[in-house]
């Protein structure tokens, strides 16, 4: 298979899913069921826009937007040799080049800006760059690549594993389809990459190690080899050797031996194939799986209004079994059923063991500052010390915020199993937003002294305890009749610099001290922010799975009452009029089963 075949398989599959879709929302309108034709309305425009993001992620300078241009073949994501990516750029399809910027509001608010002013957004502050309030800036291209709905992100380098922005990167990979690890050729994975690509494999399955530069440096194979024997000790990756500069002049002169030079085919061909043609698959799925529940349900409503009319004496056990079925699906929708009661305790639980894992984190987090500021004097090491509270911070918050996306799914599929037997129907994606972008409202607002005592008050500190001491041993010895000399000078120069070391104490303690303060008002304020925001995302997720199933429950409780009302009208009917309806059941019937099988082949 080539990488031309594989979008046209996707589109296929897609086109075949729409299909499908389309005639279960004819078969909705015709049997007077627009509470189906409404879920199916929001299937199909799953459809229409399947989004696929790819994350591009790595270290600072080791080529990831150069990657993403090659890969569009355009410039579109700014590139320095002295200045790196601070924002994340946002490369999708559109009929039209063009671009806007990301602010920082729910939802986000965008504002057009024109191709050249991007860099203007993404770079580092120093350069005039990153306008405050932009969290990143969305690039729109009319290419083949993107027009599946694929999403590339070029992300800021991780800058090493204890960085904000690798905790930041890592949150991006959880939430992707697949991740594009980039590396240069220069060497061989670090341990902090390995280290990295050991936790984004937890977080997202799909991805692949981009070697990159390697018409730079012609050594690039043997750093190739070394690396897939890293990489063993994380799990089976791919490797792609590429070249961004020889795919650019390719694509600039439509060079195919070039391009194939460059290595990108075999990148494009991962992209189109695992993961564009992966997510067409997927959406795919999911539509077959809604028309068949949709199917079952019009299938079951059918099947009882035909039993009564084909035996009238066993209509009334038609109806008692209906009416049963209705208790249940009453029950269902109850406060006391099963699944709501999981669902309650469940996000009860959730609560307290979030809450409670987030604050045995920040204390740990504190106890490790006051170890790092016990052994040094913030006058000298406090912004070393604040960068790392940061990110250091931001990695509690990640693994906070995986922790409760992993319980929020268990927890929807433990409501999904008890009710499933009813309902049939596959959980919609839980929506989890990302709270590191919150972590950094919180500031920490030091009021340390952090200057240390210059020399003149030194020696204003050692000249006071100089004094005292000698004036206090020169009165001794006068009372007791003894002339100390100069040897009561030599005791105050003593005194003097014992009462300046003492002093430069007194202000490194009081220094830690402060510094220990400033830590536990910047936790303080992520524990208050994270907290609300972990509670407030558990509420969505409650109304979510509530309004989702209570909606399916509706949905059953419908059919049941056409069912019923359907097999009490056909205990009334003539013989005449029982074979007329018979024979319009009979072809229903056989159009609901022929468009289960069509949907059960998408969804298998």
């Amino acid at each position: 298979m080539t990488a031309t075949t594989a979008p046209a398989e996707a589109d296929n599959t897609l086109r075949r899913a729409v299909e499908i879709v389309d005639l279960a929302q004819r078969a909705c309108a015709a049997y007077d069921r627009p509470d189906l034709g409404a879920r199916l309305a929001a299937v199909r425009a799953t459809l229409a826009d399947p989004v696929v993001h790819i994350v591009v992620v790595g270290e600072f300078k080791q080529g990831k937007s150069s990657l993403v241009n090659a890969l569009v073949g355009t410039k579109v994501c700014p590139v320095n040799d002295d200045v790196a990516t601070a924002l994340p750029t946002y490369v999708r399809y559109g009929k039209e080049p063009s671009a806007e910027v990301l602010l920082d509001e729910v939802p986000p608010r965008r504002e057009p800006v024109t191709l050249d002013r991007v860099r203007d957004f993404v770079l580092e502050k120093d350069t005039g760059g990153v306008v405050e309030g932009a969290t990143g800036v969305e690039v729109r291209l009319p290419r083949q690549l993107l027009a599946g709905g694929l999403v590339i992100v070029d992300t800021p380098g991780v800058g090493g594993l204890g960085s904000m922005h690798a905790a930041a990167s890592l949150t991006a990979a959880s939430m992707a389809d697949a991740v594009l690890f980039v590396t240069d050729a220069a060497q061989e994975l670090t341990r902090s990459e390995l280290e990295f690509l050991r936790q984004a494999r937890e977080v997202c399955a799909t991805a692949v190690c981009v070697l990159t530069k390697t018409d730079f440096y012609p050594y690039w194979r043997k750093i190739r080899d070394l690396n897939a024997g890293h990489l063993r000790a994380v799990g089976e990756m791919p490797i792609v050797p590429v070249s961004s500069e020889l795919r650019l002049q390719a694509v600039a002169g439509n060079d195919k031996e070039l391009n194939a030079e460059s290595g990108f085919p075999d990148l494009v061909k991962f992209v189109a194939q695992r993961v564009s043609g992966g997510a067409a698959a997927r959406v795919a799925v999911q539509a077959g799986e809604a028309v068949v529940g949709i199917c079952a349900q019009l299938t079951s409503q059918f099947e009882a209004e035909r039993a009564a009319l084909a035996d009238p004496d066993a209509a009334a056990t038609v109806m008692g079994e209906l009416t049963e079925v209705k208790q249940r699906v009453e029950a269902l929708k109850a406060a006391a059923a099963k699944w709501q009661q999981t669902l309650g305790d469940g996000i009860a639980d959730l609560n307290s063991d979030i809450d409670h894992d987030l604050r045995g984190r920040i204390r740990r987090l504190v106890e490790e500052a006051d170890t790092r500021i016990e052994e040094g004097d913030p006058a000298d090491d406090w912004a070393e010390n604040e960068r790392w509270l940061k990110a250091r911070a931001a990695q509690e918050l990640m693994a906070n915020y995986l922790l409760l996306r992993d319980r929020a799914i268990g927890l929807s599929d433990e409501v999904a199993t008890h009710f499933e037997e009813a309902a049939g129907q596959v959980l919609r994606q839980v929506a989890i937003t990302d709270p590191l972008s919150l972590a950094g409202t919180a500031q920490v607002e030091h009021k340390i002294e952090l200057a240390k005592m210059k020399l003149g008050k030194q020696a204003m500190v050692a000249l006071k305890s100089a004094y005292g001491g000698a004036l206090m041993f020169t009165m001794l010895g006068t009372l007791s009749g003894i002339a100390l000399g100069p040897i009561g000078i030599g005791i105050g120069l003593v005194m003097g610099r014992k009462g300046l070391r003492e002093e430069k104490k007194r202000q490194r303690t009081s220094r830690q001290n402060q510094a220990r303060n400033a830590v536990r008002r910047y936790c303080d304020e992520v524990t208050f922010v994270m907290t609300k925001d972990s509670r407030d995302t558990l509420r969505r997720i409650q109304r979510q799975l509530r309004d989702h199933y209570s909606g399916l429950a509706d949905e059953l409780a419908r059919s049941n009452a056409k069912a019923l009302t359907a097999a009490s009208e056909a205990a009334q009917r003539t013989t005449a009029q029982r074979e007329s309806r018979l024979r319009d059941l009979t072809a229903e019937l056989d159009r609901l089963r022929q468009l289960h099988e069509h949907a059960a082949a998408i969804a298998s």
